[in-house]
């Protein structure tokens, strides 16, 4: 090729990526570099097909956040590379095309946090080589854009390319099976997914103005949907984050009121019996002076005894004789800790049902069977589970125990009785592994159509 043949370029130019809907983003010339590297955060490696992929997120305008363009792309290596400042860093390379003036090319670019550095972009030689020759004393010889200019790309591309719903997962656990199959769900349909650590959110509550702002400035917003997975030590807080995200009109699968109300084995109890929601007879009092009287109330020994917080058989306890309660009670009493005394349904045999509701359906149920020396059915305590036909009155019991509680989404547990079946307590962020791997039913993608038909019939009544 001869020299004239060669685009010209300066120390700094703009690039655009199509292939990753990047417009516009500036770039370093760097010939001492032998490869490019791309800013990039939330770096994930999955799989899909059999083939490895990378997915992460581009802040491409330099000092601003509120433009996110969430990326993916085919891994082409893994590869170790040293930084000028002599330190090593294993990073993801891609290959994807990449355009300077005239000069479109697919080139291999490393992915890497180039927050504290000047330029989203570095363009290493090997992708100069044999096309391009560096005028070092000149910049943007293909063109400038203003501020201005840039943010309007970024607004177009995004509008042209948005076919799906933006969506968030705001969660604690990245790696949770729950979490990764929900984000797996609404990718495979087409959503532009996110994962929100919420830990890592703090808000600008004010009137004008409400802000969720995420770790390193980024401002969250434009969600059309968010899923909250909140685990129970973070309610408040959570549920305070989901709350700012319900003020910008994002759809929440689960409101902040109801995944409150769930939390309060109480305020859940007391709302089902207004209801006349069948459950265990049950009771509560503050002082340990009224602790035979409790035990009495829910027909004698043996009895449970329950943290009100408590979740996933944590803090649930079998006394098996009057002076067991009473002492198990006294001592709950003593560290302040609010607790339930409910009766115990021999009858039960450690089994439970938990019934899976999605939008006002029972969309999957199964019966978990407590391990031997133990009556607490959960999966996380040793439990065992087979899929279960329920009946009629079941699904209906669980269906209006989640709506009353007010969930769109609830793990609803019920015993079954001699009496019939009863409610034990409704879980607002029920796991997915064991239910799906038990009926083999995609509840995380019937988690998704439900936001899409919810989103849907709001944006027609607009």
């Amino acid at each position: 090729m001869l020299i004239t043949q060669k685009l010209i370029i300066g120390k700094e130019e703009w690039c655009a990526m199509p292939d990753l809907h990047l417009p516009a983003i500036k770039a370093r010339i760097d010939s001492g570099a032998r490869t490019s590297a791309l800013h990039a955060e939330n770096i994930e490696i999955f799989t899909s097909r059999g083939d490895k992929w990378v997915r992460f997120d581009v802040n491409p305008v330099q000092k601003d956040r509120k433009i996110t363009v969430h990326c993916r792309a085919p891994l082409v290596d893994e590869r170790d590379v040293k930084s000028s400042s002599g330190h090593t860093e294993r990073r993801a390379v891609i290959e994807t095309s990449v355009r300077i003036g005239s000069v479109t090319q697919t080139i291999q670019i490393t992915l890497t946090n180039r927050d504290a550095l000047g330029y989203r972009m570095l363009l290493g030689r090997e992708a100069m080589q044999g096309r391009m020759l560096i005028d070092p004393e000149k910049s943007f010889t293909q063109g400038m854009l203003s501020d201005i200019e840039v943010r309007q790309l970024y607004r177009e591309d995004i509008a042209s390319t948005s076919g799906g719903l933006k969506i968030a997962v705001l969660a604690s656990d990245r790696e949770l099976y729950s979490n990764k199959r929900i984000m797996e769900a609404g990718r495979e349909r087409g959503h532009t997914m996110r994962f929100v650590n919420i830990q890592h959110c703090y808000m600008n509550v004010s009137m004008d103005d409400p802000e969720i702002h995420y770790r390193g400035g980024e401002i969250l917003s434009q969600f059309d949907a968010v899923i909250p997975r909140i685990r129970p030590a973070i309610t408040f807080y959570g549920c305070a984050v989901l709350r700012q995200f319900e003020i910008s009109n994002a759809y929440c699968l689960n409101n902040a009121v109801g995944i409150t109300r769930s939390r309060d084995k109480l305020r859940t109890l007391q709302m089902l019996a207004q209801k006349s929601i069948p459950m265990p007879v049950t009771s509560f009092a503050h002082s340990p002076q009224e602790t035979s009287e409790l035990i009495k109330m829910v027909g004698g020994a043996p009895v449970v005894v329950k943290l009100l917080e408590g979740t996933q058989g944590v803090g649930v306890v079998l006394a098996e004789t009057t002076n067991a309660a009473e002492s198990l009670i006294n001592a709950f009493k003593s560290l302040k800790a609010n607790i339930l005394v409910q009766e115990f349904v021999k009858e039960a045999d450690g089994k439970d049902i938990r019934c899976f509701v999605i939008d006002d359906k029972v969309v999957a149920s199964m019966q978990r069977i407590a391990p031997p020396g133990d009556f607490r059915a959960n999966i996380h305590r040793g439990g065992a589970a087979t899929e279960v036909k329920i009946t009629a009155e079941e699904r209906k019991i669980a269906i209006q125990s989640a709506k009353i509680v007010g969930l769109k989404v609830a793990g609803v547990d019920i015993i079954r009785s001699a009496s019939g079946p009863k409610v034990l307590e409704i879980n607002s962020s029920p796991g997915l592994e064991g239910i799906e791997s038990t009926t083999g039913q995609d509840i995380a993608g019937q988690m998704i159509e439900c936001i899409e038909r919810t989103v849907a019939r709001q944006k027609a009544k607009k």
